[in-house]
């Protein structure tokens, strides 16, 4: 039983002594003490109802703190959680941006592999409705430009690159081969001869960058022979190592010993340039070189000045 109940059954004893010293009518005292065991009973039923609630409100006052540290302990763990998925997050972003870099990369590596080969041609002449003339495959095309090459840069002899379509798409560095020629005349304004090998004559352009390049007769020039366009105006070092500055002051008077030898050298390069005219009405074709050969000390070098001195 608890404090409460004894409480009011101590109060309930106390009542009825009370209530029977007291003067009381006929019924009176008994429905007066019943009433106030009713009310006794309804109060303790409320003073019991009380305590339960009492009691929970204890239990559950003691178990807020636990239940409070228990969500705030998991509130740092989510918080923690959530600081680690978004590191995660971004560790993934990055390498999905570096996965997608790679994919471009190897993608544009497969295009570039699996287009077909380019094909280089040399320009010719441009026309004002922006089309151009090349010599490409040993033919000659009028052909279209790409909007992304510079039309400044479009000049004859300039090396350009073709696409599948054969339209031009780039400019190429320039071809650094070609055949050697000597320049023989100027024939007009971006056109001249050149003597190939065995004495041919062939009649080529020249190419934009050789406009304001002086050209003399017997430069060597570097030509396209698939596009007829000189490309360059080559030095002359092997022909100026040949040439003398100044004319020798030897005769053929100081060589002794070599009569036989400067006759038949007089012959072959003297008599052809003093007497030209004769060698040309008797079409005799002058030789087009001399060796001379022979241990050293033997002259040879004497005879070579004695002619440039005799033919100065």
């Amino acid at each position: 039983m608890s404090e409460s109940d004894n409480k009011m059954n101590s109060l309930r004893k106390t009542m009825r002594k009370f209530s029977g010293q007291l003067p009381r009518a006929e019924g009176e005292g008994t429905r007066t003490v019943t009433q106030y065991e009713t009310d006794i009973e309804n109060l303790q039923a409320q003073v019991k109802a009380l305590e339960e609630e009492m009691f929970h409100l204890r239990r559950r006052l003691e178990q807020t703190p636990k239940e409070f540290e228990f969500l705030r302990t998991k509130l740092s763990q989510s918080r923690e959680q959530l600081d680690q998925a978004q590191h995660q997050n971004e560790r993934l972003v990055g390498a999905l941006s570096q996965a997608k870099e790679q994919i471009a990369a190897l993608r544009a590596e497969v295009d570039k592999l699996a287009a077909p080969p380019s094909s280089y041609g040399t320009i010719l002449q441009t026309h004002p409705d922006d089309t151009v003339d090349v010599w490409t495959g040993g033919r000659k095309l009028k052909v279209n430009v790409t909007p992304g090459v510079d039309p400044a840069e479009l000049q004859r002899g300039r090396e350009v690159i073709l696409n599948e379509a054969l339209n031009i798409v780039d400019l190429g560095r320039g071809d650094l081969q070609g055949e050697i020629v000597r320049l023989k005349e100027h024939l007009d304004e971006g056109r001249v001869m050149v003597t190939l090998r065995a004495d041919e004559e062939r009649v080529v352009e020249l190419a934009a960058g050789l406009g304001g390049t002086s050209l003399q007769a017997g430069d060597l020039l570097r030509l396209d022979s698939k596009a007829g366009v000189v490309l360059e105006k080559l030095p002359k070092a092997e022909v100026e190592d040949l040439v003398l500055e100044e004319v020798p002051n030897i005769t053929y008077t100081d060589i002794g010993g070599l009569a036989a030898q400067i006759d038949q050298i007089r012959d072959a390069i003297e008599l052809p340039v003093l007497y030209a005219e004769h060698f040309a009405a008797h079409k005799l074709a002058p030789p087009k070189g001399v060796l001379l050969y022979g241990p050293p000390g033997c002259g040879k070098t004497l005879i070579a000045k004695a002619v440039a001195n005799a033919l100065a």
